[in-house]
């Protein structure tokens, strides 16, 4: 597969239904295999600069059942002191396209029992 285009992967980290920023959010994205793709920590809006990845043309996209994904795919990982961590598995990345991943960071003082637990979500491949 030619990984010749790039896609972005952008994250939000918030608290609450309010959705309150945080700040200091540790945010990894790694390849599938676990290597490092990027590193970044969130501003005071929750957010991070947008995280170029490469991916597949778009032009392998564009008719169904193509013989390779025409996406790439990536692990992100948040982690911040007192917050439950969270790990979000197989995020799809097109080219030409901002993938946005909005993570509910839990504060640990709501369920003590649950400090050392990981939130783990998982998204499935796309019916292309």
């Amino acid at each position: 597969m030619c990984l010749s285009a790039t896609g972005y992967i952008q994250v939000r980290a918030y608290e609450s239904n309010a959705q309150i920023p945080i700040e200091d959010v540790a945010i990894t994205i790694t390849a599938t295999d676990g290597t490092a793709i990027a590193m970044r920590v969130t501003d005071r809006n929750g957010k991070i600069r947008p995280i170029p990845i490469p991916v597949p043309d778009k032009s392998e996209s564009l008719s169904p059942n193509p013989p390779e994904r025409p996406y790439t795919v990536v692990n992100l990982y948040a982690r911040k002191n007192g917050y439950e961590q969270i790990e979000s598995e197989n995020l799809q990345v097109f080219a030409d396209t901002t993938t946005n991943q909005n993570l509910l960071m839990i504060p640990l003082a709501e369920f003590p029992e649950q400090w050392g637990r990981t939130e783990i979500f998982n998204t499935p491949p796309q019916n292309l």
